[in-house]
């Protein structure tokens, strides 16, 4: 069975394929900025937590073809890098961003470029950081031939290349290149989601099921014989069983486990757990209401 849902799957691509005018879908590196002129300054891309720069986890091609001013529509997500920002249902170490062109635009060709022998990107008109690719108001105070989003990134280049070349009368152009604070860079190919019809296991298969897990944990000594389990353990392994949110969850992703985007425009999360937002906050632009769109699932697999 066919579902509205698009997979999104990880594929090592040439990485002059995943440049900003090729408009494709990928994880890692650095963003391949559609919208150069607007590039987001550094500070609308600091943790809310610790303050530190979101480093770039993936990007989006999404365009809305029945909106011209739309023909080109990119969504950049980056998260901070420190686990103790991480926690449970807040999104302060989570930044998400869009940038959109019409088809007729200052930066790229009206048709696709050809893709049959390597060339260069679109560059871009303001200096960007040589370690995270992103906007990079700062310089080498020394030599003034590299660019940084600021002292994070440029005291971490410093430790790892750059203070062994400043000063020198050449410098390798390592703008290109990603560093290894970066995730490991690949392209996201899509395609639609199918799903087997299965056969739902009636009130009584259900609980022999649950019985042969919980006799696994047992034997696998991940939890004690019956007798030896309290009352609340076995009300709280119960409730385990029975989270039918997570259930679902993994049936669905079962069809498809390499799946690391599932894109629904104004569609519905797949929920991992029953704990969801109780309300979605309204567009702080036009004050209208927010649709889903995409999940990552990089965090599963």
């Amino acid at each position: 069975m066919e579902t509205a849902v698009d997979l999104g799957f990880l594929e090592p691509c040439e990485e002059w394929l995943l440049a900003n005018k090729f408009f494709r879908s990928k994880v890692g590196g650095k963003p391949a900025w559609l919208e150069l002129k607007n590039i987001p300054i550094p500070k609308d891309l600091l943790c809310d937590g610790c303050e530190e720069p979101c480093i770039f986890l993936c990007q989006v091609y999404a365009p809305l073809e029945d909106q011209e001013k739309c023909f080109h529509r990119m969504l950049y997500l980056f998260v901070c890098s420190n686990a103790s920002c991480y926690q449970v249902n807040q999104s302060k170490n989570i930044k998400v961003l869009r940038s959109q062109l019409p088809r007729s635009n200052d930066h790229y060709d009206f048709d696709p470029p050809k893709e049959d022998k390597p060339s260069e990107p679109v560059p871009s008109p303001v200096p960007l950081c040589v370690v995270c690719g992103c906007r990079g108001p700062q310089q080498c105070s020394k030599c003034r031939k590299v660019n940084y989003c600021g002292v994070v990134h440029q005291r971490l280049d410093w430790k790892q290349n750059h203070k062994a070349v400043c000063g020198a009368t050449t410098i390798v152009d390592n703008k290109n290149q990603n560093s290894n604070i970066l995730f490991p860079q690949y392209e996201i190919v899509t395609e639609p989601e199918e799903i087997e019809q299965t056969t739902k296991l009636t009130e009584e298969e259900n609980v022999k099921k649950q019985m042969e897990e919980y006799d696994k944990l047992v034997e696998q000594g991940k939890i004690g014989e019956l007798s030896e389990v309290s009352e609340s353990e076995m009300d709280t392994y119960a409730e385990q069983l029975e989270d039918k949110h997570f259930e679902k969850f993994k049936q669905r992703v079962a069809f498809d486990p390499d799946q690391v985007l599932r894109y629904d425009r104004k569609g519905k999360p797949l929920w991992l757990s029953p704990i969801v937002p109780s309300e979605i906050p309204d567009c702080e632009l036009c004050h209208g209401p927010r649709v889903f769109e995409f999940q990552t699932l990089l965090h599963y697999i």
